[in-house]
């Protein structure tokens, strides 16, 4: 995978060392914070701030009422951003989302000039909810935005605020009226996150905490330029090159035409993960290895975020449906087909 360029005035590796300590200290007040207001989904906060150190983004499901909406409200608190929701309806238009032209006119002089309105895509944490519920032209105004962080109205091109990340949620169980998202724009999701149930004990507390009098309060722990220096020690965080052939060799073998596929993969799948899925696999191990204190990026660091990554990525063949497999469990078939050479993680 390709890094990028180092600037001239980027700091040593080992003040990135001490950043990434101070980042595991801070993540570990992170979920303290975020554990006042959300019960459980340790997991699922890793994998968004994961997204959000990649400058990449994220996509949940889960059942109405496990507090998707919530989450990404309060993550954006406790990282000081900008945040704005978007309830995607069969109704809106991609200028709702996006912005656009008014024509104005100047009560002293009589003339008339157009404005430009920015939409709620003009802020650092976009929440698109239930993405699948807008027709697919309003799902298209997003992939600029997503891709290229910028947006072009008419014949010009507006930069979005940075950072800029785009959450966006699904409902899994209800699919009447809905707009499946096509495979292209998935695959421009770092992440697919599946937002599960809590455990018995987390929702009694969820119930105490909710009908309860305390209204949490939680503390500002980044700022925006801060979340963008750490995505540039992300960056340079090194691999080794086995790590690399890891990714890469989970990431071939989902492909049915390659030699490397194994037989279940050429029986249950229809098509396999592209080469975004590698970059992101090596990116999202990089970003989980300094959230848990280390500057070096593990097999096991791969592996971790291997379900995420790759969910969305594998379509399974009609044999397969009909068996009722899914692409998770061709993901986990193939993490235990190829095993990591753990011996030379350090």
């Amino acid at each position: 995978m390709s890094e990028r360029p180092l600037p001239s005035e980027s700091p040593e590796p080992r003040d990135d060392r001490a950043r990434v300590q101070e980042l595991h200290r801070v993540y570990q007040r992170m979920k303290e914070e975020l554990g006042k207001v959300i019960v459980g989904q340790h997991e699922v906060v890793e994998q968004m701030l994961i997204a959000i150190f990649c400058r990449s983004h994220a996509l949940l499901e889960g059942v109405p009422g496990l507090a998707k909406t919530l989450l990404v409200s309060t993550l954006s608190r406790v990282l000081d951003l900008g945040f704005k929701r978007i309830q995607f309806t069969p109704d809106l238009m991609p200028a709702d989302i996006t912005g656009t032209d008014i024509l104005e006119e100047d009560h002293a002089t009589g003339r008339r000039s157009f404005r430009f309105v920015h939409g709620p895509l003009f802020s650092n944490m976009v929440l698109a909810d239930e993405i699948n519920r807008t027709p697919p032209k309003t799902q298209a105004a997003l992939l600029e935005a997503m891709q290229e962080h910028c947006v072009t109205v008419g014949e010009v091109t507006y930069r979005l605020p940075e950072p800029f990340f785009v959450l966006a949620t699904q409902n899994p169980i209800e699919q009447e009226g809905t707009f499946p998202l096509p495979e292209a724009q998935l695959d421009r999701f770092m992440f697919n996150i599946r937002v599960g149930y809590p455990t018995e004990e987390e929702e009694q507390q969820i119930i105490r905490q909710v009908t309860g009098t305390h209204k949490p309060q939680v503390g500002k722990l980044l700022t925006g330029d801060t979340v963008q220096e750490l995505q540039e020690v992300v960056r340079r965080v090194p691999v080794a090159d086995h790590v690399v052939a890891y990714a890469a060799s989970l990431v071939r073998a989902s492909r049915p035409k390659e030699k490397e596929a194994p037989a279940f993969v050429k029986e249950m799948v229809g098509w396999g993960a592209g080469p975004r899925a590698g970059i992101y696999l090596i990116t999202a191990a990089k970003a989980r290895a300094i959230l848990q204190g280390r500057y070096h990026a593990t097999s096991a660091d791969v592996k971790a975020v291997a379900l995420p990554v790759l969910r969305h990525r594998i379509v399974t063949t009609f044999n397969a449906e009909a068996a009722g497999v899914k692409s998770d469990q061709i993901v986990s078939m193939l993490l235990d087909h190829f095993k990591p050479r753990t011996d030379l993680d350090v």
